[in-house]
């Protein structure tokens, strides 16, 4: 899929706006219902469209990791649990891969972040669900489809 301008995004990937007491609203993205998260980038020198692009990261994975080298005893991973409320815009983070799904990015001011999930952590389970074999689609469905607080198991790499 090629980049999409902002004034061509479909619903599940509009701007929206979340403010604070504090200060003005600052911009907060939705990810879209596969999961996928866009991001903003201003490009200079286009003329008469708007000068937003939306686009979709690469894989934040250093390297390719099995399910069987996340299960295997005394391995550099440590099983970490989450529970994430989800707020207006979502749960503020975009699960990517398969086999096992892994984070792709969180959002700094979302409920994923302030639960303390991070990018590059492994998916274990979604709301007691195994989901170590399944692909980030249906990851995103069970989340998506599921209650608005999702309890979910990680598996990161411990720092050597």
């Amino acid at each position: 899929m090629g980049p999409r301008t902002a004034e061509g995004a479909s619903k599940s990937e509009k701007l929206v706006s979340s403010g604070s007491c504090t200060g003005p609203a600052k911009p907060r993205l939705r990810s879209s219902s596969d999961g996928s998260i866009y991001t903003m980038r201003v490009l200079s020198g286009h003329r008469g469209s708007s000068p937003h692009v939306l686009y979709n990261p690469k894989s934040v994975l250093k390297r390719p990791v099995s399910t069987e080298e996340l299960q295997t005893p005394g391995s550099p991973y440590i099983r970490k649990t989450f529970t994430i409320v989800g707020d207006a815009v979502g749960w503020g983070f975009v699960v990517r891969g398969s086999q096992p799904c892994h984070i792709q990015a969180v959002e700094p001011s979302g409920p994923a972040a302030a639960a303390g999930m991070k990018v590059r952590q492994f998916v274990v389970s979604v709301n007691g669900l195994n989901v170590l074999d399944l692909d980030y689609r249906t990851v995103s469905h069970l989340i998506l489809t599921g209650p608005r607080t999702v309890v979910m198991e990680v598996m990161e790499e411990t720092d050597h």
